[in-house]
């Protein structure tokens, strides 16, 4: 057991949780601002995402093991996404608009933010233990991604009824199960099933988010206001994200 990739994956997976207190910010920043922000964050996390993937993990999962078996494991990261997503909104859509709705919706929104932070854990772990600018990379690509993501869960929890405190508060306690996913993922990788399993697992969840999430937020900000500007500023700041996740190579 290598205590040293175990450190790293620890404080990693609480960084990231701690992202879960951003809707601190919404006290401090006018929401005209934060939209304006929080786009330019997504467009850089779409970057990094796929940086990571390409970059990162892909390379080291198609030298180290079967490329049958990656394929269809990434295939699966993919599809795993896909249904604990559309559960997720079914659980959302399937009762009648009300105010016990909107309480409801809060809490269903809080079992699958601990889902997907769980998964998080389990991708950052992942890639630590093929090497550490790998594990780095993924951690900076999973925390771009998670600042407007728990932006987008704090609003739910305030639309739900409640106040912006409780919100914070389990908001921060769904982000802990990030570090379940982490302690799965140093198992499975201290099993040997890094480059097998685990890995291209994560590859697909993270191909998924960017290709799917994150990606159709760009394109309905265009169809909103279109501004050609706005679009050239977003696929600047994608390519940062790919340049920032090519740099880590340095590390190696």
């Amino acid at each position: 057991m290598d205590w040293n990739i175990i450190a790293y994956v620890m404080i990693s997976v609480i960084i990231v949780s701690a992202v879960s207190l951003i809707g601190l910010l919404t006290f401090l920043i006018k929401n005209r601002n934060l939209d304006k922000i929080l786009l330019y964050l997504v467009s850089f996390s779409v970057g990094a995402l796929f940086g990571d993937v390409f970059i990162h993990l892909l390379p080291d999962v198609f030298k180290g093991s079967n490329t049958l078996y990656a394929g269809i494991f990434i295939l699966s990261g993919i599809l795993f996404s896909f249904v604990m997503e559309k559960f997720i909104h079914w659980r959302h859509c399937h009762t009648p608009e009300s105010k016990q709705h909107h309480h409801s919706l809060a809490y269903m929104n809080l079992v699958g933010d601990g889902m997907h932070n769980l998964i998080d854990g389990l991708i950052i772990a992942g890639a630590y233990f093929i090497s550490i600018p790998a594990g780095i990379a993924t951690t900076i690509a999973v925390l771009f991604h998670e600042i407007p993501h728990e932006f987008g869960n704090f609003g739910v929890l305030v639309y739900g009824g409640f106040s912006r405190l409780k919100a914070l508060f389990f908001n921060f306690l769904t982000a802990l199960t990030a570090l379940l996913g982490a302690i799965l993922g140093i198992i499975l990788g201290n099993a040997g099933a890094t480059t097998t399993f685990l890995v291209p697992f994560a590859a697909g969840n993270l191909i998924y988010i960017a290709g799917t999430d994150l990606i159709p937020e760009l394109h309905k900000n265009s169809c909103d206001d279109f501004k050609i500007s706005d679009s050239a500023i977003q696929l600047a700041v994608m390519i940062l994200g790919i340049a920032i996740m090519a740099s880590l190579i340095l590390l190696e």
